[in-house]
């Protein structure tokens, strides 16, 4: 397995790897164009050469980046995917000058074994305002807020 940059031409598997999600609930969904004019800010996991998984950066401010939209095809979760996506992104928000790297999960355990710890969701305003004003679940929101410190 080998985590990339995203391409154009990954768009339409990023699109349908985000939204499978999206529709069990997992995610919020995004639209072809959101990904394409974000796609710098996306990386792939790629295994016998087809795209397994994805994930992105967010910048809220020039210090703070939300990793989102993370997702795993069902036949490769459990072998390190999910985790070398996240390692790739903590590293290119690192390279960037962020300071804080956060995301807003269900998934509490997997990001603890990654370093982050849990943090309270209200450190994070950029985020209520940007995403969770327009998601269907934000009255009854069961994530949980977890970050890293880069210092």
């Amino acid at each position: 397995m080998r985590i990339r940059p995203a391409r154009l031409e990954d768009i339409p598997i990023l699109y349908a790897l985000v939204n499978d999600y999206a529709r069990r609930g997992w995610l919020l969904p995004r639209s072809a164009e959101e990904i394409a004019a974000t796609l710098p800010d996306w990386v792939v996991a790629e295994a016998g050469g087809r795209i397994v998984g994805c994930g992105s950066l967010v910048w809220m401010s020039p210090t703070l980046v939300e990793i989102r939209s993370l997702a795993v095809d069902e036949a490769y979760q459990g072998n390190g995917v999910g985790g070398a996506i996240v390692q790739a992104l903590v590293e290119q928000a690192r390279s960037a000058g962020a300071r804080t790297v956060f995301a807003l999960t269900r998934a509490v355990p997997f990001f603890e074994r990654l370093g982050f710890a849990v943090a309270e969701r209200d450190r994070f305003p950029e985020k209520v305002w940007r995403d969770c004003m327009r998601c269907p679940l934000r009255e009854r929101c069961d994530e949980v807020a977890v970050m890293l410190q880069l210092e």
